[in-house]
């Protein structure tokens, strides 16, 4: 295994450095890289990912290029206009409700987005949880007024049961993350017919096969997103989304640009999508990325403690 660490350009979800892991196998390498806060029960789906892009056990392709929106951090709004120029994309995520942030700054990142994309782009937001149900309505309406028109909110509440609360009084669409891929059971997000939308993520869910199984079964569309990985680790997110029967929406698989770095081959968005396919590994890469001796020990111990759930069979 290499362990790297990679500067991230802006501050994102609380990351400045991101670390990750490549795993080797008979068919190259995978990226396992949960957040460093997770515990090995929730570490432990991420590693099947990994394990199963090294063992190059994805299913055939019906694309060959993926469309994706650029990612917006809780920037400036001069920072937020520059980020959506970049890689031709027409559809923006943009964070919100960033700790610290007004929903004035929300505002104004909004119209910035909006103004670099024109009028015919499309413009979803992320609250990554973090409102009240009354909160949410709140801003919702006053960000699809300040969007010029939001193409969907995700999550922009914690519990399944207030996303369901918020879906019945807003008239934009509301996507599941958090509630999926956190979740005991992701399906609750169906049965309470909380969202309109399910974002996947290949490594929190456990692979591109696990991620399959859940859209089939979720009856929702799906957005494919990443979990801010090195290239090694969107490929898989693209061969989520290029496996996927259906793809009507842009996929949040465009945050390499995020990272100051990467492993090799970058998957960078040109004209709004990225290609299917495996990147190349520069080993040149991974040593001038190499993390520190401490961190590599660091990992090392958590890998193992993962390795151990799958022995015992859990989770």
């Amino acid at each position: 295994m290499r362990v790297v660490s990679i500067p991230m350009r802006t501050r994102f979800r609380g990351v400045t450095v991101r670390e990750a892991v490549l795993v080797e196998g008979p068919a190259g390498r995978g990226e396992w890289s949960p957040f460093l806060e997770y515990d090995p029960a929730v570490a432990e789906p991420w590693l099947r990912c990994a394990d199963e892009a090294a063992a190059g056990d994805w299913p055939e392709p019906v694309r060959h290029v993926v469309p994706v929106n650029v990612t917006v951090p809780a920037v400036g709004p001069e920072q937020a206009h520059a980020i959506v120029l970049r890689g031709g994309c027409r559809t923006a995520k943009v964070k919100v409700a960033e700790p610290g942030q007004s929903l004035a700054d929300d505002e104004a990142r909004l119209e910035a987005v909006r103004d670099a994309l024109g009028p015919d782009g499309r413009i979803r937001v992320d609250a990554n949880g973090a409102w009240s149900v009354d909160d949410a309505v709140a801003a919702i309406v006053a960000l699809d007024r300040a969007a010029g028109g939001l193409e969907y909110a995700e999550q922009p509440t914690a519990s399944v049961e207030d996303l369901a609360a918020v879906r019945r009084r807003v008239q934009v669409p509301i996507a599941a993350d958090e509630s999926i891929r956190r979740a005991e059971d992701p399906y609750r997000v169906r049965d309470l017919a909380a969202a309109d939308i399910a974002v996947l993520k290949v490594q929190p869910l456990g692979g591109v096969r696990a991620c399959l199984r859940i859209a089939e079964e979720i009856g929702l569309p799906v957005v494919v997103s990443s979990a801010l990985e090195t290239s090694v680790g969107i490929a898989a997110g693209v061969a989520l989304a290029a496996a996927l029967p259906e793809l009507p929406y842009a996929c949040g698989l465009a945050t390499v640009q995020l990272l100051t770095d990467d492993v090799g081959t970058s998957l960078l968005p040109v004209d709004g999508v990225l290609p299917v396919g495996t990147p190349a590994v520069d080993e040149a890469a991974l040593d001038r990325l190499a993390a520190a001796p401490e961190r590599v020990a660091w990992w090392e111990a958590r890998l193992a403690a993962c390795r151990a759930l799958q022995q015992d069979g859990r989770p």
